[in-house]
């Protein structure tokens, strides 16, 4: 009897699968189920229809490139990747460490435990949003008619912005549409943001405060990116970073404490601990996780 069954199919076959699954999991009562969709509630909702609700922890791998197929599979996909575990008000703890054990220990990555809205709504700022904004640049230019002179000037500026386009577009049309209402609200921000800046230019000397305010409005992200990276730089000219680490440090450089985990209301402990930037790494025992501390904004 296995602990935990991985479902790791496009989310459009999921309620076929889960049909076909929901009589097997009925034998296996000890079984925990999850999955590695990049969209949560959607998921949850099918599995509960497929009555396997009571068994379920969702769990999203941040780990992915542009590339597909058996021949992009990559061993090192994996290395140093945070995992999202989505939970709700029933979610069983012990199924929950399942999943979480599976990832930290066995994988060795780390996870953080967020609910499915929260979880849908920061993938649709960090992966799928973008994953439109990029597919937008790379349309502008093959629409221009000088495409050919730009596509020959391209660095690493549009390297870095377009990589994610390159995706299989069928994938990518997928992903969005299953997140589509927080993709929508979160481009029509973003076309909003565009146009303001549209106009700050057009106004010449007369929006060059706005100007220089749109530029200066991500600092605390700069900054975060800074000390983070800051940390890692520091972990590997001690040694820490390859070596084992010290007590209360982990190998990324970054320092760990303990967090107790309640009986009652153990998600919003849990889902408190992401929002402060925390990470877990594993466990001392069930109700007590190991906590990496990470620069947060």
């Amino acid at each position: 009897e296995p602990d935990v069954v991985v479902l790791c199919n496009p989310l459009k076959a999921m309620p076929a699968i889960l049909a076909a699954l929901a009589p097997l999991m009925g034998d296996h009562a000890n079984t925990t189920l999850t999955d590695v969709g990049s969209v949560k509630g959607m998921v949850r909702d099918q599995v509960k229809a497929a009555g396997l609700g009571k068994c379920y922890v969702g769990a999203h791998p941040m780990a992915g490139n542009e590339l597909s197929g058996w021949q992009a599979a990559d061993p090192h996909l994996y290395d140093g990747a945070l995992w999202a575990i989505t939970v709700d008000e029933s979610t069983d703890y012990r199924r929950f460490l399942d999943v979480a054990a599976m990832i930290t220990k066995d994988v060795g990555n780390r996870v953080i435990v967020v609910d499915d809205e929260t979880h849908d709504k920061a993938a649709a700022m960090i992966s799928h949003m973008p994953h439109v904004v990029s597919t937008a640049l790379m349309n502008e230019l093959v629409a221009n008619p000088d495409r050919n002179i730009a596509a020959a000037l391209a660095a690493g500026c549009w390297r870095d912005m377009t990589r994610v386009s390159l995706t299989d577009p069928d994938r990518t049309r997928a992903m969005v549409e299953e997140d589509s209402l927080n993709v929508e609200a979160l481009l029509r921000r973003m076309a909003a943001r565009l146009t303001d800046m549209a106009d700050q230019l057009h106004a010449g000397a007369a929006g060059e405060q706005d100007v220089m305010g749109f530029f200066a409005e991500g600092d605390p992200f700069r900054r975060y990116k800074a000390a983070v990276t800051h940390a890692g730089i520091t972990a590997a000219q001690d040694g820490t970073a390859t070596a084992a680490p010290q007590a209360g440090t982990t190998a990324a450089g970054f320092p760990e404490r303990e967090l107790a985990v309640p009986e009652a209301g153990w998600q919003q402990t849990l889902l408190f601990s992401a929002r402060r930037g925390e990470a877990i790494t594993g466990f001392v025992h069930p109700r007590q996780a190991i906590i990496q501390l990470r620069p947060a904004m």
